[in-house]
């Protein structure tokens, strides 16, 4: 049992370890670096394949639907960013739920839109949660795992790739993140 436990909190510490150097790297000027032409619509389809898993083990349906869009980025962010949020999606929605997922062309720029049917925001917190380690139900924590500094770090990647994150929620009927 100790052995188990100690195992679980030192997954929990370096996973904050690697956000926090995460953040770090993302506040340095090579952020920037291996910018190229990516297809989003691509790349994002390839993260649902892979969080389908995660999906199936939390009983979400993961949809995602879309058209090719290019986006001058890098590919490793970007995955870690469509990532993020997608994860949050499941991690936060309720059993038999649903998360949304589109690429597609709004007014000549790309939109990257993950909605879920979940726990929702409340209103007064929505924009906090991009604060570092900013938790909305801190109750939550040891029960799903999270640091705190995901949708900051989200953030911080779609800024540096010069879009912006908006969030729209209410609580007990989900979430939209909007990039």
């Amino acid at each position: 049992h100790f052995a188990t436990e100690i195992r679980r909190n030192a997954q929990r510490l370096l996973s904050l370890i690697n956000d926090i150097i995460k953040l770090s790297e993302l506040d340095s000027s090579e952020a920037q670096q291996g910018f190229e032409q990516l297809d989003l619509y691509g790349l994002v389809k390839d993260c649902m394949e892979n969080l389908q898993v995660n999906a199936e083990q939390r009983k979400v349906a993961l949809n995602f639907d879309g058209t090719d869009c290019m986006v001058r980025g890098n590919r490793q962010l970007l995955t870690e960013l469509v990532e993020n949020l997608c994860q949050n999606a499941i991690r936060y929605n309720n059993e038999g739920g649903t998360v949304n997922v589109t690429v597609h062309k709004l007014g000549g720029k790309t939109v990257l839109t993950v909605e879920d049917n979940g726990i929702g925001i409340p209103k007064d917190q929505q924009e906090r949660v991009f604060e570092r380690f900013y938790r909305v139900d801190k109750s939550r924590s040891k029960e799903t795992g999270g640091t705190g500094l995901g949708l900051s770090i989200t953030k911080n990647l779609v800024t540096l790739m010069g879009g912006t994150l908006s969030v729209k929620s209410e609580q007990k009927k989900g979430t939209t993140f909007t990039a």
